[in-house]
């Protein structure tokens, strides 16, 4: 089996592809950590999980440019196409079944939306089960959320004020149980600074089988 890679684009923004397929996450592309530009992606489908300026980002635009269909939550996808893009409107739950060997869930998220409820998203991907949770506070149905789809990779926030801090996103990796865990949203601004380091420490300490990857903006792993 081919592995599915996997690229941070800074902040929440993720960039999961396979052979057949590119889907873009989050795409706020002009975020100061952004290795890439809008104009520069080309994604098969984008998912956001809610509709802040932060995750929301260029989604329109790109899809204007590409066809790419845009994931989200019921009313945030009518949002979406009342400004131009192309969207295929659900809700927490799913699946949503986009190709033979891709799938989406969305699930809970705790924060706070204007256009339908903020959630997380599950991509199954060519036997990868990858969790995204957005923008969120820790809560204890994650531990449901690893149940349920079983992640392999769990994109989790760490940059407090808004979402979990590091010690809070550790006791998320605890619950969801994944094999491997990254870090996001943090760094971007002075309110979200934090040590992805003292992340990973708390993950060793809660759930040591569990791999942190503490990834660049821009760099890539492969994970099978």
């Amino acid at each position: 089996m081919k592995g599915v890679k996997i690229k941070w684009l800074g902040h929440a923004a993720f960039e999961i592809s396979d052979q057949k397929t590119t889907v873009l996450i989050d795409p706020w592309l002009t975020n100061p950590l952004s290795p890439v530009k809008p104009q520069e992606v080309k994604p098969d489908y984008i998912i956001v999980t809610h509709d802040h300026s932060d995750h929301l980002g260029e989604a329109v635009e790109i899809s204007k440019r590409t066809g790419a269909q845009i994931i989200g939550v019921f009313e945030l996808a009518n949002y979406i196409s009342e400004n131009g893009g192309n969207s295929i409107g659900m809700n927490i739950g799913g699946p949503a079944v986009l190709r033979e060997g891709l799938t989406v869930y969305l699930t809970q998220a705790f924060h706070s939306s204007t256009h339908g409820s903020p959630t997380g998203a599950v991509i199954f991907m060519n036997g990868l089960r990858i969790y995204h949770a957005g923008d969120t506070g820790l809560f204890g149905d994650m531990k449901l959320i690893g149940e349920v789809y079983n992640p392999d990779v769990a994109l989790l926030p760490i940059g407090g004020f808004f979402t979990m801090n590091p010690e809070q996103a550790a006791i998320a990796v605890q619950l969801l149980s994944p094999r491997y865990a990254i870090p996001m949203h943090y760094n971007t601004f002075d309110v979200i600074k934090q040590d992805p380091q003292v992340f990973e420490e708390k993950v060793k300490k809660l759930r040591p089988s569990t791999e942190v990857l503490i990834l660049k903006p821009g760099e890539v792993r492969e994970i099978s």
